[in-house]
C-alpha cells in the first residue's frame, strides 16, 4: 500500500461557472468570455451549475481513494445564477475543509503524495486563485510536484480513468461554457473540429430551465431533462440549427429565442398546474431539436475523424451535458454507424469534479510535464488563465468559428504549451545523456 500511496495526485478543482445572473446584476457580470468554463458572452445569461470546490485523491493506476465536492448552489439559487463574489468567499471558507476531508477520506496525509494537480483556468480569476494559491501552499510545504491543469482537458482525459481508451479519439465536450468536437491525439494534443458560434448547449438547457420557472437546482439540464420526459417532443416544431452549414460548429442562439417566444406566447407569466403540460411540451420539444443539432454535427465530426484517422476506436463524450440520457443515446448509434466505440464518464465525473483533474494531473505528471511550486506567494501574480484556448489547431474541412473581438490576455493555447514543454524535456534529456 505504501508504493501506491507515494504515487497519489491530488488535485484541487476550482472551475468557477459564471453565466448570467437575474437582471439586477448583469452590469457586474459584463465580463470577457474565457474559453469554457466559467464564461460571460453576453449580459444577460445565466450558467445555473453551482460554482464549487472540488478535492480529490487519486493513483496514477486510476483507483479514487477520495473525492469531496463543496457545492455552492444554496448559496446561488436566490438570485438564479453564481454571484461571483460570492463564489468566491465560498471557496475561500471551503477549500481548507475540503483539503482536509479528502486526505481523512484517503487514509493518508498530504506527506504521501507525489503532486499536486490544479485547476488554472480558463474561469474567474479571483475564483482560480484561491483554488491555485491553496495548491502552491501545499506543493511548497511538503516539497511535491505542481501540475498545472486545464480545465476541458480534464473533462476529455477523465473517461481514460475507468476504460481502456487509446488515441487517437474523437471526444465531444458539451457544458455550460463549450460545445466543441475535437480530435484528441494525446495528452496535450488537439486538433478542433467544430465549436459553438454563439451559446453552448449547456447554456441553452440552462436559459430555457429558467424561463419555465423549474427549479435549478442541482443544475437547469438535470431539471429540464426530468421535466421534458411528461411532455410532447414533436407538439412544437422548432428548426434544427445550422442544416446548410457543411461544417461541426453549433449555435444556439436562435433556438433559444424561438424557444423563448413561444413561451412568452404560450405558457406566460410564472409557471402553473394550468400550463404545465403546455410547459412540458415546450421543453420536450426544446430538447429533441438541442441533442438533434448536436447529433447531426456529431455525425459529420466522425465521418471526418474516420476518414484522417481510419484506426481511430473511440467517441468520447464528456461534460455536464453528457448526463442527458437522450443524448447518450442518440450518439451511441452515431457512434455505432461509425464504427466507434462510445465512452461517456459516470454521471457523478461528467458535471465539474476533483476526480477529473486530479487524472488529467496524473497524465501529465507521467510525461514529466510538471513545474516546483511559486517559493513567495506574496511576490507576484499567480499563474491562472481565465481565458486559456484548449488549441489553436483547426481541421482544414471545418470553418472558422467566429472569435471574440478581444484579443488580450488570452494564453497560448494547451496544445502549443504542451508541445514547447516535451521538446525542451526532451532536449534536456539528450543533452544530460550527452554529459
Amino acid at each position: 500500500m505504501s508504493n501506491v500511496l507515494t504515487r497519489h495526485t491530488f488535485r484541487i478543482n476550482c472551475r468557477q461557472m459564471q453565466r448570467f445572473l437575474a437582471h439586477n446584476f448583469k452590469q457586474s457580470l459584463r465580463r470577457a468570455p474565457p474559453v469554457s468554463g466559467f464564461a460571460i458572452r453576453h449580459p444577460c445569461h445565466l450558467h445555473s451549475c453551482s460554482a464549487l470546490a472540488g478535492v480529490a485523491v487519486v493513483s496514477t493506476s486510476g483507483r479514487i481513494f477520495s473525492d469531496t465536492l463543496a457545492s455552492q448552489a444554496d448559496v446561488h439559487a436566490a438570485y438564479g445564477g453564481v454571484v461571483p463574489n460570492l463564489a468566491m468567499e465560498a471557496h475561500k471558507a471551503a477549500m481548507d475543509s475540503c483539503v482536509d476531508h479528502a486526505l481523512q477520506q484517503a487514509g493518508i496525509t498530504a506527506q504521501d503524495l507525489s503532486a499536486v494537480a490544479v485547476s488554472i483556468g480558463p474561469g474567474l480569476s479571483p475564483c482560480l486563485q484561491v483554488g491555485v494559491r491553496k495548491a502552491h501552499q501545499l506543493a511548497q510545504q511538503h516539497r511535491l510536484k505542481l501540475v498545472p491543469v486545464h480545465h476541458m482537458e480534464a473533462h476529455a482525459l477523465v473517461a481514460r480513468l475507468a476504460a481502456d481508451v487509446p488515441f487517437p479519439f474523437l471526444c465531444m465536450l458539451v457544458s455550460g461554457g463549450h460545445n466543441m468536437l475535437l480530435v484528441a491525439h494525446a495528452v496535450g494534443d488537439y486538433t478542433l473540429m467544430g465549436s459553438t458560434l454563439d451559446d453552448s448547449v449547456g447554456e441553452a438547457f440552462d436559459k430555457i430551465a429558467r424561463l419555465l420557472g423549474l427549479d435549478l437546482r442541482p443544475n437547469g439540464g438535470a431539471a429540464l431533462e426530468f421535466f421534458a420526459k411528461r411532455g410532447d417532443p414533436h407538439r412544437y416544431p422548432f428548426t434544427v440549427p445550422l442544416r446548410r452549414n457543411n461544417d461541426c460548429n453549433f449555435s444556439y442562439a436562435g433556438l433559444k429565442n424561438s424557444v423563448r417566444l413561444a413561451i412568452q406566447a404560450e405558457a406566460p407569466g410564472e409557471g402553473t398546474a394550468a400550463n404545465e403540460q403546455v410547459r412540458a411540451d415546450i421543453a420536450a420539444s426544446f430538447q429533441r431539436v438541442a441533442i438533434t443539432h448536436l447529433t447531426e454535427r456529431c455525425r459529420r465530426a466522425a465521418a471526418w475523424a474516420k476518414e484522417s484517422h481510419p484506426d481511430m476506436q473511440t467517441l468520447i463524450v464528456a461534460g455536464g451535458v453528457a448526463c442527458n440520457q437522450m443524448l447518450r443515446s442518440s450518439l451511441n448509434n452515431v457512434a455505432q454507424e461509425a464504427g466507434l466505440n462510445l465512452v461517456c464518464p459516470p454521471a457523478r465525473l461528467c458535471t465539474d469534479n476533483g476526480v477529473m483533474v486530479a487524472w488529467a494531473g496524473a497524465e501529465r505528471l507521467q510525461l514529466g510535464l510538471w513545474q516546483l511550486p511559486q517559493q513567495d506567494l506574496d511576490a507576484g501574480a499567480l499563474d491562472v488563465r481565465p481565458r486559456w484556448p484548449l488549441t489553436d489547431r483547426r481541421d482544414s474541412r471545418s470553418m472558422p468559428a467566429k472569435k471574440s473581438m478581444r484579443k488580450s490576455r488570452i494564453f497560448t493555447s494547451l496544445t502549443d504549451l504542451t508541445a514547447e514543454a516535451l521538446s525542451s524535456n526532451q532536449h534536456h534529456r539528450a543533452t544530460s545523456a550527452a554529459l
